[in-house]
């Protein structure tokens, strides 16, 4: 070994971080949409390099996102086969029926499919609520409603679609847990760090032989055995020649 030299053994630590976005924030950290464009994204607020968003989060919409530095996390968050559910705290325009949340537990029809059955209630608005900036648009005459909507599915726009499909608009949009991971205790634009879970990898192939190399013959006992069903035997060995007597 060079005198000197150093023997280095970093081992990476994965990374996972929850960020509260605010309304009217990109869910990336460049725009690249316009040039010379001035619309924020996660850079102005999330100092962490080497992350990236774990799944999206409308630019209209607020909330929960989850970023990390690891590929296999963020296909697990992400993904929508692993079916990690998702909660909304919706505020939309009217009154809601039961009728309405049956509908929205069932399923609903759009145009790129039928959603999974969901998980939909009426609930007070939250109490941890802040003030969204700019105001959302309200009319005195029609009153609005909070519902949580908890979806296992990720189509683009999907609750916005679901809500207007019942004759309810959305007015406002907030992602409140990602499966277990929440936003409480977390202000409108801060972030934090999380404890990441253990992702299994896939699983490796096996190393044990196929079982029909390993099957030896098994006559069936019930019924008789023939030369055509018995184990072939090694042909006798044919007996040496004799010996010469030898002549004096």
């Amino acid at each position: 070994m060079r005198k000197g030299a150093r023997i280095r053994n970093h081992v990476k630590m994965t990374r996972l971080i929850r960020f509260n976005k605010p309304f009217d924030v990109l869910p990336q950290f460049t725009d690249r949409g316009t040039e010379g464009a001035s619309r924020a994204t996660l850079s102005a607020f999330v100092d962490c390099p080497g992350v990236y968003p774990a799944g999206r989060l409308d630019r209209d919409s607020e909330g929960l996102m989850l970023l990390t530095d690891n590929g296999r996390l963020q296909a697990f968050i992400s993904d929508p086969k692993h079916k990690l559910e998702k909660t909304y705290w919706v505020q939309v325009e009217g009154e809601v029926t039961e009728t309405m949340l049956k509908s929205l537990r069932g399923g609903i029809e759009l145009k790129d499919g039928m959603t999974r059955p969901a998980k939909a209630r009426v609930i007070e608005e939250p109490a941890m609520l802040w003030a969204r900036t700019p105001p959302i648009r309200e009319r005195k005459s029609v009153p609005t409603t909070w519902i949580e909507l908890k979806i296992s599915e990720g189509k683009n726009r999907q609750v916005r679609r679901m809500t207007a499909a019942v004759g309810c608009p959305t007015l406002r949009l907030i992602r409140y847990a990602i499966g277990t991971w929440t936003l409480d205790g977390l202000a409108q634009g801060a972030w934090d760090d999380l404890e990441p879970p253990n992702v299994p990898g896939p699983p490796k192939p096996s190393q044990k032989p196929p079982r029909h190399k390993l099957a030896k013959y098994r006559p069936d006992p019930t019924s008789p055995r023939t030369s055509k069903d018995a184990p072939k035997k090694d042909a006798a060995r044919s007996p040496s020649p004799r010996r010469k007597p030898r002549l004096k």
